[in-house]
């Protein structure tokens, strides 16, 4: 999150932050507790959110020193994980010249703290009407993709920080072999500032059911091939591909098992999903671990969804939650969902770690918490157009962007010192 963020903890309205390495003067009490390293980063581990931890950051050069730390940035996370602070859905008819701009939606409620950001990220204008579609969103950038009436524009914007122009992608590769049947996605690496993005373009043939993958990778404003490999199975890419550290995740076209490209190796491997486990396109998605060995696959089949988690070649069967129950307390709260809707359960999005999931059933998408158990209603079609609308989650940027030192190096070189 930017240095920016008018969130009024931690650093007093009447004093100026301190970057020359010595902290504001304190009641000797204060001192006693604010002077001990230890004491102090049990402190700035609590504040909360990234935006409150990069203004403990501004105090002075300790403070930066204590929050900037890899170490304590890694156990900030695992005591705060990313919040998800709303969604962008792209409605519209399912032609894709008659889809609205993408409109953000707050998940509610949320805490004052990030007043500011829910602000910044509804108001922000995406300049265009009709032809937009998200391809990718993540760590606070969404990557567009704007249908012109002759050509296609690929662009990255960032809705958290206004004073970021948005960035122009060049481009896709293509294959001329008209041939084989394409299939293509986004993905992006990365976190924070330095994200960056991976496209993966297929070739797959009914004939053999082999798949020719190629990836490329966005660098100095030009995509660059990266790798080629041959799959032995048909996969399914877009929306269900999954990059976790060097390994690209998708599922096969037998339903039964997991492709793994890795990037390194330049080679594909497969992994079995869990006994008596098929993959459906509408009722399994991949999700990230924390771990870049693992991956969470989340199921729904017949009221019940379970979430496995892959370590290794093994698979581990994490959670299971009954949904008829959950569905049939929110029809009769919400007055929604007929009976016979109530089987037509489908995953369209799913949370990093296995946090959250989003249901479709029939012209209603629902907001299912897998931690704390509570199922909600978010959004309901109420046109005319069966068309219910794509969801993209917006999480907050991780890591947060510090802002730099007098002493930095770097920051030496951008003045010409």
């Amino acid at each position: 999150m930017e240095a920016t963020e008018e969130i009024p903890h931690m650093v007093h309205p009447e004093k100026k932050p301190r970057f020359d390495g010595e902290a504001p003067r304190q009641a000797p009490a204060v001192a006693k507790v604010l002077d001990d390293d230890n004491l102090l980063i049990e402190i700035i581990v609590r504040v909360g959110f990234p935006t409150t931890l990069v203004h403990a950051a501004l105090v002075c050069k300790r403070w930066l020193a204590h929050a900037s730390d890899t170490k304590f940035l890694s156990r900030f996370r695992k005591l705060h994980p990313p919040r998800l602070l709303g969604y962008y859905i792209t409605e519209g008819a399912v032609l894709l010249a008659k889809r609205f701009a993408p409109r953000f939606v707050p998940m509610l409620p949320q805490p004052p703290e990030l007043a500011t950001v829910i602000r910044r990220a509804e108001s922000y204008n995406f300049d265009g009407h009709g032809g937009l579609r998200i391809m990718d969103s993540r760590s606070g950038s969404i990557f567009i993709r704007r249908y012109g009436e002759i050509e296609l524009t690929d662009v990255v914007h960032h809705p958290l920080c206004p004073q970021r122009s948005m960035d122009i992608v060049p481009p896709l590769p293509s294959v001329q072999d008209h041939r084989f049947q394409k299939y293509g996605a986004i993905l992006s690496k990365g976190e924070g500032s330095d994200l960056s993005y991976l496209y993966v373009l297929g070739e797959s043939t009914g004939e053999t059911g082999k798949s020719m993958t190629h990836v490329y990778v966005l660098q100095d404003g030009a995509w660059h091939m990266h790798t080629s490999a041959t799959c032995l199975h048909s996969l399914h890419f877009g929306p269900k591909a999954l990059l976790v550290g060097n390994n690209i995740y998708v599922p096969t076209g037998s339903g039964y098992h997991i492709a793994v490209l890795n990037l390194a190796a330049s080679s594909f491997s497969t992994i079995q999903l869990p006994p008596g486990v098929k993959y459906h396109y509408f009722r399994g998605m991949l999700s990230r671990a924390d771990d870049a060995s693992s991956v969470y696959f989340i199921h729904v089949e017949e009221f019940q969804l379970r979430l496995w988690l892959l370590k290794g070649d093994n698979w581990l069967l994490v959670d299971t939650i009954c949904l008829h129950e959950m569905l049939a307390i929110l029809r009769m709260s919400e007055h929604m969902i007929e009976d016979e809707d109530i089987a037509k359960v489908q995953i369209t999005q799913v949370g990093d770690n296995g946090q959250f999931v989003f249901l479709q059933v029939n012209r209603y998408i629902l907001y299912l918490d897998i931690k704390c158990r509570t199922l909600c209603k978010v959004y309901e079609n109420i046109g005319n157009d069966p068309y219910c609308g794509l969801i993209h989650p917006f999480m907050m940027i991780w890591p947060p962007t510090f802002p730099a030192r007098k002493d930095d190096p770097a920051r030496k070189l951008l003045a010409g010192q």
